[in-house]
């Protein structure tokens, strides 16, 4: 009786387990993922993004709302953002928002090739036209290829593939209103829970073409975030602190190189200059700005080496606001040093030439007409009895001093002869001789 007792209770506990289980399962809230594509697209942006959809993916999100406001970026990055999209295995809905927000320039390829896309009002898409390092639009050969692959995206999309190439070719831009007119977007809602209310029930398509339909009724919200790494860097990349860092490290490289040894600021200069050429590489520079701030330098140093009465200075000033106003190419949004900061350094930089370096500069030119070995031969006065060990003045300095004729007293004329380390070997002087003039001062 017992053990059929048991064997009951076993029964009822596997029931319970096979029925009460799988439906509490399907009863449990889902969640959409939150993917927040803001500022340049650059492969940190690039990594977070694409980390952030296979991670959704493989978590069974409901969806995933990828929110963009954008200036643009990296070609590369752009695409691999566009392939992570598209290998997503849940749907993917791109908005750009909130109002005030664009997606321009990359941000424009994204949101057309993205399976469902959106914008809030008071946004912009646009201005897509391929711009390279130099700030330059780039040639017939690259910006072709960019018309047919934005083509192509909104072609498999069903959007407007003119529009969407005109975007490249003529860098057009326009408001959420017009894009939804000209069908270049599938909806224009003002915020991410609107959006997530009137796409539920609606059929997307996914990774190899499935058509999947969004459920996302009671669905929680839950935002991927940067890891440290990709948010540190990501933030690096901005043009006021890619001018900071190019110029002080330049400034930092010259130093080194007018005061060569083991300078902490040359070693810091050079990983700056380096850091500040990988973040120019991820937005439109001119060659003229870089040329202007080089410029810059080159005056500080040359009113170091010459009397150019400050004039070397003024013109170092001149060209350091100049390419810092001119460094980056104004047609692209947010590319733009801040002019405050530009004078800011411009003075910073003028004073620092003018006072550390020089000061180093004068120290260092000092330094060869001091040291022990060069006051060998030099007449001087003993300060401190030398019996055998005392002070002697030579050449304006005191010096710990051995004599090799015996005990000598204070006042006498002595003649280095010899070093030891920073003792010097002294004898009585010769008669006739006389100290250097700044001895005769000594008491």
């Amino acid at each position: 009786m017992t053990t059929t007792r048991r064997l009951g209770w076993a029964a009822l506990a596997a029931l319970t387990l096979f029925i009460v289980t799988p439906r509490s399962f399907a009863e449990s809230p889902r969640f959409v993922s939150l993917v927040e594509m803001t500022g340049t697209v650059d492969p940190l942006s690039a990594h977070y993004v694409d980390r952030s959809i296979a991670a959704a993916s493989k978590s069974n999100a409901a969806a995933i709302v990828l929110r963009i406001d954008t200036p643009g970026g990296l070609d590369s990055s752009m695409r691999q953002i566009i392939q992570a999209i598209g290998r997503s295995e849940v749907p993917v809905l791109c908005w750009v928002g909130p109002s005030g927000s664009r997606a321009a320039s990359a941000g424009t390829f994204i949101l057309i090739g993205c399976p469902f896309s959106s914008m809030a009002p008071g946004t912009n898409v646009g201005a897509a036209h391929p711009v390279g390092i130099t700030g330059d639009v780039l040639g017939e050969k690259v910006t072709n290829d960019a018309a047919a692959y934005i083509r192509s995206l909104a072609e498999a999309h069903g959007r407007n593939a003119d529009w969407a190439e005109k975007a490249v070719r003529q860098s057009v831009s326009i408001s959420a209103q017009e894009a939804m007119r000209l069908q270049v977007i599938d909806l224009v809602v003002p915020s991410i829970p609107e959006l997530l209310r009137q796409t539920n029930g609606l059929t997307v398509s996914v990774n190899g073409g499935r058509s999947v339909t969004i459920e996302t009724e009671g669905a929680r919200v839950e935002t991927a975030h940067m890891n440290a790494g990709e948010a540190i860097f990501h933030g690096l990349i901005d043009p006021n602190i890619a001018f900071l860092l190019f110029v002080f490290g330049i400034a930092g490289v010259v130093y080194e190189v007018l005061h060569p040894g083991l300078n902490v600021a040359g070693v810091v200069g050079l990983l700056m200059l380096i850091s500040s050429l990988v973040i120019f590489g991820m937005l439109p520079v001119n060659v003229a700005g870089l040329i202007l701030i080089m410029a810059a330098i080159g005056f500080f140093v040359v009113d170091l080496k010459v009397a150019g009465h400050g004039l070397p200075t003024v013109a170092g000033i001149a060209c350091l606001v100049l390419g810092g106003m001119f460094l980056f190419d104004a047609s692209v949004p947010s590319a733009r040093v801040s002019r405050a900061l530009v004078i800011a350094i411009a003075l910073v930089m003028a004073a620092f030439f003018a006072t550390a370096v020089r000061a180093t500069m004068k120290a260092r030119k000092l330094a060869k007409g001091a040291g022990p070995e060069l006051v060998i031969g030099a007449i001087g006065r003993v300060t401190k009895a030398l019996d055998p060990v005392g002070v002697v003045h030579v050449r304006s300095e005191h010096w710990t001093a051995r004599s090799s004729r015996g005990n000598l007293a204070a006042g006498t004329k002595v003649r280095v002869v010899g070093v030891d380390r920073l003792t010097l070997e002294v004898e009585p002087a010769e008669a006739g001789s006389e100290p250097q003039p700044e001895e005769e001062e000594v008491r």
